[in-house]
């Protein structure tokens, strides 16, 4: 199945068959992504203590900036004159832009919500900025992204029902309208919303669906609910997205997670906690999560994952590490969140191994029955 829109293409390579999840290939003007993918979160044009080399030799295809960062600091009309984000920060490959909606409701003491859009203070100077679809579609145009995200209110978790359809209801007028306002050329995802509501979430995927974004993100999740409220949300709402579009999970998640959701069908992830936790001395390994920072690594002299080949562990000990940790040394979170992003590599490889080979439900058991030996969070 091959669907064709402005900018982008996706192809559906391979369903599994003994699961939801299935291969694709998204094609935009600046690569081709192999899906189900991860798409490391480079908030204000970088991601953190990463290079764009790096980013490359580690052989992502796709990277996220942010819009509301973006717009405050350095402003997209500085990125513009540069000739757009990608060349601003000299990254070759494919760029989804957020629409700062999560950023901008997640400030509650800083904006007013209307339904033409949201009056919000900057979190940098306290100057007044206003955020409606059209604004921030102009941004996103200005910025060049290959994807950019419709306008929509993420509400928190908990939302009392009264507000999660008022939420939703507002993120369908902001679709209509962001659709209209999109740059000529420039992909566009809607997002469905609906909180923790079933009749919520179908009534929002039958209405995003409707109005033939390329693709179709799921929103509102990760947002403070427990991991059981979430599966059941993307449980209920990605067998209601079109199949031959790819369906995209904002802000999740763990290596689990990611396992867990492509068996459901989504195609698409993103999330802060590969380069986050590699900040701040914890790392995924094939065992299972680590704190370097714990007493009990200080003269173990092995690499950080026996089963992993990046350059990291290829070369460093997890005591060296540990030291650089305690020294506040800087090469500490590089190389930490360098093997991070490596091991989320290897999840999303083995994972398109697994539906290749129609055996994803084997592959997953595999991972859980090493992942859980060596966690020390």
């Amino acid at each position: 199945m091959r669907k064709g829109f402005r900018g982008i293409e996706f192809e559906v390579v391979k369903a599994s068959a003994e699961t939801a999840a299935r291969l694709g290939k998204l094609t935009t003007p600046h690569s081709v992504i192999d899906t189900p993918v991860f798409m490391p979160v480079g908030t204000q044009a970088t991601v953190k203590a990463m290079t764009q080399e790096e980013l490359e030799e580690l052989d992502y295809r796709i990277i996220l900036g942010n819009t509301y960062h973006l717009y405050l600091r350095p402003g997209h009309e500085l990125i513009g004159r540069a000739g757009g984000l990608h060349s601003f920060m000299s990254w070759p490959r494919s760029i989804l832009t957020d629409s700062g909606g999560f950023q901008v409701f997640s400030l509650r003491d800083l904006r007013r919500v209307g339904d033409d859009g949201v009056v919000f203070k900057s979190y940098i100077d306290g100057s007044t900025h206003v955020f409606t679809p059209e604004r921030v579609m102009e941004v996103q145009g200005t910025i060049g992204a290959d994807i950019a995200m419709a306008f929509d209110e993420c509400p928190p978790y908990p939302s009392t029902y009264e507000y999660a359809r008022e939420a939703t209801e507002r993120t369908h007028e902001w679709a209509v309208r962001s659709k209209a306002a999109a740059k000529e050329g420039q992909a566009v995802f809607g997002i469905v919303q609906g909180g923790a509501y079933q009749d919520l979430r179908r009534w929002s995927a039958e209405f995003i669906t409707a109005l033939d974004f390329p693709g179709i993100a799921i929103g509102g999740v990760s947002v403070g609910e427990p991991k059981a409220v979430m599966q059941e949300v993307v449980g209920w709402t990605t067998p209601l997205l079109p199949p031959e579009k790819p369906h995209y999970l904002m802000g999740v998640g763990t290596p689990v997670d990611l396992i867990d959701f492509v068996i459901m069908g989504i195609d698409m992830f993103d999330c802060v906690l590969p380069t986050r936790l590699g900040r701040n001395g914890s790392m995924y390994t094939t065992h299972g999560r680590i704190n370097i920072k714990n007493a009990r690594y200080t003269e173990d002299f092995t690499p950080l994952d026996h089963e992993c080949d990046c350059s990291t562990c290829r070369r460093y000990t997890r005591a060296y590490i540990r030291h650089l940790y305690k020294a506040d040394e800087m090469l500490a979170a590089r190389l930490a969140t360098y093997h991070n992003l490596y091991f989320y590599q290897r999840v999303m490889r083995g994972v398109r191994a697994a539906i290749e080979a129609d055996r994803l439900l084997e592959f997953r058991r595999e991972f859980m029955a090493k992942y859980a030996m060596e966690d020390d969070t």
